[in-house]
């Protein structure tokens, strides 16, 4: 397995740990729910280096971009970030990423620690432009520092007025008095927060200081098994799961990144503007579960009569709502939001109901 450079900290925090990805990665150092709270009532601190870098330089790097990219990086300005998907050339979805505009000829994408190399694969092979693409992935660790006094543990470790960036922009600055720190205000947990990208040296000093600065705010290192139910609880599409090479980002729910008006033939372009005018035969929904037993993924789901109707992508016990909660596909017709379905487990269908996403609410 390979290993972030933050790996032999987890393991002396007394992480349990699992491989991910091909990396050995924690899962928690406390309990999930116990983690999963801390980030929404206070702050929490993940490892997520092993997530892939890749940055197209050149006086084309936009033409390539809008190439590959479902949304409009035209509409980026230098120090704002945009979430996107690569779609395929039969209206599928190769990963989802972030892209980040460093500057009028150069950006950066950040995209899923398992499909580092088929991305990479995937945009080469459409580079007919003056771009060169450039695979950083081994050289850079990424912090995500999350909840909601994520802000009041890094300004004190700051010059930057962290307060100052907007949600989905980034500026580059000084953090633990390390230089050229990327500090993004993104994030994948909906509780708010920055993800600091650093050069592998610096990341263990970092890591340690933040979780020293923090212990007043009540901060805590958090494992991957938070940051899925964290994710969930938002209906933030999870590659493999809820999203993949089969599935439309019109049928996910991700119209809003498919920006098929753009001025540029972007992959599966026609098929998605079909789709928005003929409508998708299934669609993405959100559910809760009357029960107390949890839907895993690939559970079926079913109509009132029993027939197998779609299956569970993503499914857990929400720990703010303390109720299980699921995505899944179903047909068109089964979509709309108070519509009663059931999932299978073993001999017994569960009710459930389609409910509006997100899952929680601040208010809550």
């Amino acid at each position: 397995m390979k290993e972030t450079p933050l790996t032999q900290e987890h393991i002396k925090l007394g992480a349990r740990m699992m491989s991910f990805a091909g990396y050995n990665m924690p899962v928690n150092y406390s309990t999930i729910n116990e983690e999963h709270l801390t980030v929404r009532n206070d702050v929490g601190l993940f490892d997520v280096s092993h997530m892939g870098q890749f940055f197209l330089k050149g006086v084309q790097a936009l033409e390539l971009l809008q190439k590959i990219s479902s949304n409009d990086a035209s509409k980026l300005v230098v120090g704002q970030a945009q979430y996107a998907c690569f779609p395929n050339k039969k209206g599928g979805i190769v990963d989802d990423f972030i892209a980040y505009k460093l500057s009028d000829d150069e950006y950066m994408l950040v995209v899923n620690a398992s499909n580092i190399e088929k991305d990479l694969n995937w945009i080469t092979q459409a580079n007919t432009f003056k771009c060169t693409i450039e695979d950083k992935s081994d050289d850079y660790a990424l912090l995500a520092l999350q909840g909601p006094k994520a802000l009041d543990v890094l300004a004190k470790l700051t010059d930057v007025q962290v307060d100052q960036i907007p949600y989905y922009y980034f500026t580059n600055g000084t953090v633990c008095g390390k230089d050229n720190v990327i500090i993004s205000a993104t994030g994948y947990t909906g509780s708010g927060g920055f993800e600091l990208y650093l050069n592998n040296q610096d990341a263990v000093e970092v890591w340690n200081t933040l979780l020293e600065v923090g212990k007043e705010d009540g901060i805590a290192p958090i494992g991957l098994g938070a940051r899925d139910t964290l994710r969930l609880e938002m209906g933030f599409c999870l590659y493999g799961n809820d999203i993949s090479d089969e599935t439309s980002p019109i049928e996910a729910g991700l119209s809003w990144i498919t920006k098929t008006k753009k001025d540029v033939d972007f992959f599966s372009k026609d098929i998605f503007i079909k789709q928005r005018k003929d409508g998708v035969p299934n669609k993405l929904v959100a559910f809760k579960v009357d029960d107390r037993r949890v839907p895993r993924h690939d559970y079926e789901i079913v109509n009132q009569n029993s027939e197998v109707i779609g299956k569970v992508t993503s499914g857990t016990m929400s720990p703010c709502l303390e109720i299980p909660i699921g995505l899944g596909y179903v047909p068109i017709e089964y979509s709309s939001v108070d519509t009663e379905i059931g999932i299978q487990i073993r001999n017994k269908v569960l009710k459930a109901t389609i409910v509006k996403l997100p899952f929680y609410k601040k208010e809550e």
